[in-house]
């Protein structure tokens, strides 16, 4: 583990901190009074139990999970699931509870995916190694959902505690683990990452084929060195941890997509 200058209980007043980066920083309890925080840039934050109030939110972009957010005496939450779901039916799937819906669940987003894949294959390669807004390129999303799979359902679920390929993506504030693979500035071809996709996606489709209620209901655990080392912990999870992160960088994969066909159009 890193070592931390101790700065709890610091106060800063009249302080410019103007273009400052703050990186695996503890602000647990912080109290932030008449501070101007526009154009700020915050990525794998975490606001739980926060209180903002006397706040201004004009042009704010928010991504991210919502539970119990508060607006001005209203419970956003439910508002924005409601409309997510209106605008891609599909996606209240992506949640089941029994076997035949992880079923289902799992031809959705295979299909969208291919759909996905269609439309990246269209466009030269080497743009699918390039970033938007330093988030991943297609190519690192691909493998960081190889790596998802290979997590909660190679290891977790069929017991394999090393289910790692040297292309494997951990997320970018991993804290690192031995004998885990994570090489973010290596550059694949999009053939050689979908080779090791597709035996992840067969893997996790052989699980949800045989999936029983018993299973749903079970626990599994994997002590071994290692990430995820978790005891008892839900099978049922474990699947829907995958199928979140299929659906959910899938989106970031489109977006980007987008975003890289307007700029070469301009050029």
């Amino acid at each position: 583990m890193a070592d931390y200058e101790d700065r709890a209980g610091a106060h800063f007043e009249h302080v410019n901190l103007r273009g400052a980066a703050f990186t695996d920083v503890y602000l647990t309890g912080a109290s932030f009074r008449d501070v101007d925080l526009s154009g700020a840039q915050v990525r794998s934050a975490m606001f739980n139990g926060s209180r903002m109030r006397g706040v201004e939110l004009v042009d704010v972009t928010i991504s991210g999970e919502l539970d119990n957010v508060v607006v001005n005496g209203v419970d956003i939450a439910p508002l924005v699931e409601a409309e997510l779901n209106r605008r891609t039916p599909e996606r209240a799937k992506i949640r089941p509870d029994d076997p035949a819906g992880f079923r289902e669940a799992w031809v959705i987003l295979e299909r969208l995916w291919e759909d996905t894949l269609g439309r990246a294959r269209s466009v030269p390669e080497e743009t699918l190694h390039r970033s938007v807004d330093d988030e991943w390129s297609f190519i690192q999303t691909l493998r960081h959902l190889n790596f998802a799979s290979a997590a909660w359902v190679g290891r977790m679920i069929l017991g394999n505690p090393s289910p790692w390929h040297p292309l494997d993506l951990p997320w970018d504030e991993a804290p690192g683990w031995e004998g885990i693979p994570w090489d973010r500035e290596a550059r694949p071809s999009l053939d050689d990452v979908l080779a090791v996709r597709y035996e992840r996606q067969a893997m996790v489709r052989n699980v949800v084929d045989a999936l029983t209620d018993e299973q749903l209901a079970s626990e599994v655990s994997c002590t071994e060195p290692g990430w995820p080392q978790l005891e008892g912990f839900s099978f049922k999870q474990c699947l829907r941890i995958v199928l979140n992160e299929e659906w959910e960088h899938r989106l970031y994969a489109e977006r980007d997509l987008t975003a890289l066909a307007k700029k070469a159009e301009k050029e």
